[in-house]
C-alpha cells in the first residue's frame, strides 16, 4: 500500500469515536485501576510483603508493580479492543464499515490503535500509583515502553480476535476472565519461578504469560526468571500469530457478514 493510498481520516475517524467512547468514562477508567493497584499494595505489599525477604535484589513490594501492570493491561487490551469491534457486529453497522474504502490493516489499525492507546494509559496510572507506596525504578525506560506498546498491540489484536469470535456481550468475558486471567496469576505476576518446586516450576514454563511478565519485568530492574531474548520471543511470536489470525478473518470474512 503506497502512503498516497493509505486512508489516514478513516483510520483517524476510527480511532477518535473509540477514544471518544473513553473520554466518556475517564474519571471511572482511571479510578478503577488507581484503587486496585492501592488495594493490592494493602493485601500484597504490607501484609505479605513484610513477611519476605528481598526477590532477586528487589524489594517484593516493588517486584509486584511489573506484574500488576500486565495484569491490567492484559484485561484492558482484550475487553477495548473486542467490545470495539464486537459493538458494530451487535448494531449492524459492520456493514457499512465493510463497505467503507479502508482496507483490512486500516480498519485493524484504528481499533487496535486506541484499544492499545487506552490500556497503556490505564498501565502507566498504575505505575504512577505505585510509585506513592514503592520505590520503583526503571533501569530502561525507553524499553519498557516499547515493550509495553508490544504487548498492548499483541493483546489488543487477540482482543480483536475475540470480539469477532464472540456471539453475545457474555461470551466477551470468557476467555478473559476464565484463561487470561488465571494464567497471569500463575505466570509469575506476584512471585518468582525460583520460588516453586519441581515440577511446578517446570510447568509454568509451557505457560505463555511467564515470557511477557518476566520480559517486561526485565526492563524495570534487569533481572527475569528467564532470558530476555526467549521472553521478547515468545512475545514477537503471540503478536505475529495474532496478526495471522486477524488477516484470516478479514480473507475469509469469517463472522464478520452473518
Amino acid at each position: 500500500m503506497s502512503a498516497s493510498s493509505f486512508n489516514y481520516h478513516g483510520v483517524r475517524a476510527i480511532y477518535l469515536f473509540e477514544m471518544h467512547r473513553f473520554m466518556r468514562t475517564l474519571w471511572t477508567g482511571l479510578a478503577v485501576p488507581v484503587i486496585t493497584t492501592s488495594l493490592y499494595f494493602v493485601v500484597f505489599g504490607s501484609a505479605i510483603g513484610s513477611r519476605m525477604a528481598e526477590v532477586d535484589g528487589v524489594s517484593y513490594g516493588a517486584f509486584i508493580v511489573p506484574g500488576l501492570m500486565m495484569l491490567s493491561l492484559f484485561t484492558e487490551s482484550i475487553f477495548n479492543a473486542s467490545f470495539g469491534i464486537h459493538m458494530p457486529r451487535f448494531t449492524g453497522t459492520i456493514y457499512e464499515l465493510l463497505s467503507a474504502p479502508m482496507s483490512a490493516f486500516e480498519t485493524v489499525l484504528g481499533y487496535v490503535g486506541a484499544a492499545a492507546t487506552k490500556s497503556m494509559t490505564v498501565a502507566l496510572v498504575i505505575l504512577a500509583t505505585a510509585n506513592l507506596f514503592v520505590d520503583v525504578r526503571v533501569e530502561h525506560p525507553i524499553l519498557m515502553l516499547a515493550y509495553l506498546l508490544l504487548v498492548a498491540a499483541t493483546f489488543c489484536l487477540f482482543g480483536f480476535i475475540v470480539g469477532i469470535w464472540a456471539k453475545g456481550f457474555e461470551q466477551l468475558q470468557i476467555i478473559p476472565l476464565l484463561i487470561v486471567t488465571p494464567l497471569t496469576f500463575l505466570g509469575g505476576a506476584f512471585y518468582s519461578l525460583d520460588m516453586l518446586p519441581e515440577p511446578w516450576r517446570t510447568i509454568t514454563l509451557f505457560n505463555p504469560i511467564v515470557y511477557l511478565i518476566n520480559g517486561f519485568r526485565w526492563t524495570f530492574y534487569g533481572t527475569a526468571d528467564v532470558a530476555v531474548e526467549l521472553s521478547l520471543g515468545i512475545t514477537l511470536l503471540v503478536f505475529f500469530l495474532c496478526l495471522g489470525i486477524v488477516r484470516w478473518i478479514f480473507r475469509t470474512g469469517y463472522r464478520l457478514k452473518n
